[in-house]
């Protein structure tokens, strides 16, 4: 059966991308106006109103037991090619086929770093959720720290958080709000969707990648810190050391996305032995 999840915001939508940086990096889309945007803006105004800190904590709680699913990573890429772009439901793009489009990018960019490939592949695992049956805004769109006031970058910040509860809770209204200076994003509580959950499975299941593929997986739609500078208040010097890293992943993940279908059966081979050295076997969903 095939789970309609809509365009992820986070590629759909990306205001900072100028015309001109679009078109050179192949004609990325950057929409502005017509129906995408509205249905961009519904998701980011459910979002921004619903994700809390109560929410996320129990978010947490529901799926931190990893007892949703056991299934291997290839069974869980598989698995992605049941939701479909409520969109455009006549393009038959086998969502999986992005995962292998953005290892493919980074492998032939870094050949040398057979770990960054595997993140490629491994980084929308966690949408996976929608087949569980959360809503859009609670899979997919760009993230946020909850429990502190939004900052100036964060997607439609001045439109669509005025219903969110924890803005009138001076304990999170703040700039720091329930933080303390610099205490490190792995302190922090991120709005949740498939980085969080993906990044909760790698660390439950003890993928045996490095700190950086941790990073990317849990930061990579967190664009008001990876590209719009914001946040850092919050930010240890190890963030900093890794930001450089979530931002290099990022081009490949905007901008694999081409009309040349990768052969997903000749590549299959070499990504399970990448699956086999770094997370093998049947895992906790």
């Amino acid at each position: 059966m095939k789970v309609a999840v809509g365009p992820d915001p986070s590629l759909a939508y990306r205001p900072e991308l100028d015309a001109e940086t679009a078109k050179d990096k192949g004609g990325f889309r950057n929409y502005t106006s017509g129906p995408l945007l509205d249905r961009v803006f519904t998701t980011y105004k459910l979002m921004h109103t619903q994700q809390t800190v109560d929410f996320v904590r129990k978010k947490h709680a529901q799926f931190g037991s990893f007892s949703y699913k056991r299934m291997t990573v290839m069974e869980a890429v598989d698995m992605l090619d049941g939701l479909v772009d409520e969109s455009d439901p006549d393009v038959d793009f086998p969502n999986s086929f992005h995962a292998f489009q953005t290892a493919e990018g980074i492998r032939k960019a870094h050949p040398d770093k057979d770990w960054f490939h595997l993140v490629g592949l491994l980084h929308d695992l966690g949408k996976v959720l929608a087949l569980a049956g959360e809503p859009q805004w609670a899979v997919v769109g760009d993230t946020f720290p909850v429990g502190c006031r939004p900052q100036a970058s964060v997607v439609f910040r001045d439109t669509t958080f005025q219903d969110n509860p924890d803005l009138q809770d001076p304990r999170y209204s703040t700039e720091l709000g329930m933080y303390q200076p610099h205490c490190g994003l792995e302190n922090v509580l991120m709005s949740w969707g498939h980085d969080e959950y993906m990044y909760q499975v790698m660390k439950f299941n003890k993928f045996s990648l490095p700190p950086e593929a941790f990073y990317m997986i849990r930061f990579h739609s967190f664009y008001p810190w990876h590209t719009g500078g914001d946040y850092r208040q919050l930010c240890s010097e190890q963030d900093l050391a890794m930001l450089p890293w979530v931002q290099e992943f990022n081009k490949f993940d905007l901008y694999t996305k081409c009309p040349d279908l990768p052969d997903v059966d000749k590549l299959r081979p070499y990504y399970q032995g990448l699956i086999d050295k770094y997370c093998p076997g049947v895992l906790s969903w």
